[in-house]
């Protein structure tokens, strides 16, 4: 008994000729469908459905490849391909591995670069702490682009946080400097 199978229906060739369907089918196929149509409304469907499975079965004898999981060449191909997919997986993770390591070093090249260039380089927020000593007049009128005698005349007019203030702005590093009775200027924090 031949049976065709469709999700559909089911066709035998023992069972009477099955009702019409609607069924959508591509354009080029029409004329086809057109015609096995006519042939089914003529009562012919039993004699074509043979057909059909002669010509199916000429088609699968000139075809000697044969997908049963007991052909030998198909085995065959099924382990090549499990053998090819394992070792696709070691390659994998000895190359995430690899890039892992790779990364890390960089990382750790690139801190080191970074902290040796952070300390050697110059940074006015972050000057290493200087102590500075106490300077007479000559000196700190250098210091802040003045002759000592504007820098005397500019302490006796203004009053002590004023002359801080002004000795702040014109100072390199932004230090203050205060007079004391010993003579010398002394810096003020910035």
């Amino acid at each position: 008994m031949v049976k065709f199978t469709d999700s559909n229906f089911d066709i035998s060739m023992s069972d009477p000729a099955p009702k019409s369907q609607m069924l959508r089918v591509p354009t080029a196929l029409i004329p086809a469908v057109r015609e096995l149509s006519r042939l089914h409304r003529e009562g012919h469907t039993t004699p074509l459905l043979q057909a059909l499975q002669d010509v199916i079965a000429e088609i699968d004898s000139k075809n000697d490849i044969n997908f049963l999981p007991t052909n030998t060449d198909t085995k065959h191909l099924e382990e090549k391909l499990d053998q090819l997919e394992t070792q696709l997986k070691s390659d994998r993770q000895t190359l995430l591995q690899k890039l892992e390591k790779i990364e890390t070093a960089i990382r750790t090249t690139r801190n080191s670069q970074n902290s040796r260039n952070r300390s050697n380089s110059y940074n006015p927020h972050h000057q290493p702490t200087v102590e500075l000593e106490a300077f007479p007049a000559e000196n700190l009128a250098k210091r802040l682009g003045l002759t000592a005698a504007t820098l005397e005349s500019e302490r006796e007019k203004l009053t002590t946080a004023e002359f801080i203030s002004y000795t702040r702005n014109r100072d390199p590093r932004s230090f203050g400097w205060e007079y004391r009775s010993d003579g010398f200027y002394h810096p003020i924090g910035q």
